[in-house]
């Protein structure tokens, strides 16, 4: 076999000629036939007993072809790859010049490669320093919070709906006179001033007493989910059941032993105020991080290969996907509801993946020139923190390779970010 690897017209781009001999190809070939065999039914011969020179007379010399190629090329192709050093970014484009049983099987495999990166400065950048602190006016917004959580519901009966109201309601909408599928719902709940219906229903519903109907006329949103409704003018006669109103409790220490381990309001609020600073700790950690990466990536000559976005965007799908799956819906199911298409989904992901792409890519020449990269301590201790977090024992994942370069891969971009950080030129 042999393989020759030249530089195409394009930048970041390989191609790889194989020539693999008569004899290795037909002895895939072979493999393939003894696979395949049972699915073929030959007149005179029981299935899957047909000799291998019978079914290609039967069904033509290329019937193994295809599936051959696809037996023989995925390893040697890898080995080409990891021979020649090539760091692979994108999947090959095929060309066959020549498969044939009896001659040398040759193709062509052209691949995108990881570019060069030419970091600009990196060192002694200047960044605003990031800071949030909590006054008293956020704890006594997040205890507010906590009272709305825990208020009661009481019926009202001496007055019409006010805002913020709790409403039992029946209604049918309808179009023309024409009731619509998903217009109707009986003892619907409904808290005035959510904005959770259409634009103009909450607020006529305001001044309604109880046992009451009305009709009450909207407009559907121009960029309303169904296209059947959206812009459309449609009348809801409602029905008022029920008014309820919430009932806070009072801030004070029994608040606090209701709702907290706490037995006062004041240790109460202590831990609000300890929990929201170091939620700001985090905030104003990431976005430093993000801000020290956007101000080095300026500054960064990198033609990224259109194989890496692409590859980025599939990833990001298939988050989206397995976020949705958790919401029981399918991509194809809110793709419908968002009245997208993969094509449109994929080109909202296209600024973010470049970004992503370009960041990662700066990261890891940062790290190539500072040779960053963490000690065995670290990466240990690293490995027996994850495997407290997962419930597994230190030693499994210690003795995983596999794992342990996850880890130490996530180190080194870490690293790389507080490299940065730390070698940079603050300012208020």
């Amino acid at each position: 076999m042999s393989v020759k690897v030249e530089k195409t017209e394009n930048k970041n781009e390989v191609k790889l000629s194989f020539e693999i001999e008569a004899e290795k190809f037909e002895d895939a070939m072979k493999k393939v036939y003894a696979k395949t065999a049972k699915y073929f039914t030959i007149p005179g011969f029981r299935k899957g007993k047909a000799p291998m020179a019978i079914v290609e007379r039967t069904y033509g010399s290329s019937i193994f072809y295809e599936d051959t190629f696809n037996e023989l090329v995925p390893d040697i192709y890898d080995e080409a790859i990891k021979e020649n050093k090539i760091e692979a970014v994108s999947r090959p484009q095929i060309d066959i010049s020549q498969m044939e049983k009896g001659k040398d099987l040759k193709f062509t495999a052209i691949v995108q490669i990881k570019p060069e990166v030419k970091l600009g400065k990196y060192k002694g950048i200047e960044l605003k320093k990031i800071e949030y602190t909590v006054s008293d006016k956020d704890v006594e917004h997040e205890l507010g919070h906590m009272a709305e959580h825990n208020a009661r519901l009481v019926t009202v009966d001496d007055r019409p709906v006010e805002k913020g109201d709790i409403t039992i309601i029946d209604f049918v909408g309808s179009i023309d006179g024409v009731a619509f599928e998903g217009g109707t719902a009986t003892n619907q709940e409904l808290e005035i001033g959510s904005n959770k219906f259409i634009p103009g229903f909450e607020d006529q519903v305001i001044g309604m007493k109880v046992n009451e109907e009305k009709d009450i006329n909207v407009t559907f949103p121009e960029d309303y989910f169904s296209k059947d409704l959206a812009g459309k003018e449609a009348t809801f006669k409602v029905t008022l059941h029920e008014i309820k109103k919430k009932e806070l409790p009072k801030i004070d220490d029994d608040f606090a032993k209701d709702v907290s381990e706490f037995d006062t309001l004041a240790d109460l609020k202590a831990d609000i105020k300890s929990k929201m600073e170091k939620e700001n700790e985090e905030r104003a950690k990431y976005e430093s991080e993000e801000a020290a990466i956007e101000a080095v990536c300026k500054d960064v000559e990198v033609d990224i290969p259109s194989g890496m976005i692409e590859t980025e965007i599939d990833n990001m799908v298939k988050d989206i996907e397995n976020k949705l799956s958790y919401q029981g819906l399918t991509l194809d199911q809110y793709l419908k509801l968002t009245n997208k298409t993969v094509e449109n989904l994929r080109k909202e992901f296209d600024e973010q993946a470049n970004k992503a792409v370009k960041s990662r890519l700066v990261l890891e020449a940062i790290i190539k020139a500072e040779d960053i990269k963490p000690d065995d301590k670290e990466v240990e201790e690293k490995v027996k923190e994850m495997a407290k977090n997962y419930g597994r024992p230190e030693d499994e994942l210690l003795k995983n390779e596999g794992f342990k370069n996850y880890i130490i891969d996530n180190m080194k971009y870490e690293k790389a970010i507080a490299f940065i950080l730390d070698n940079a030129k603050m300012k208020k």
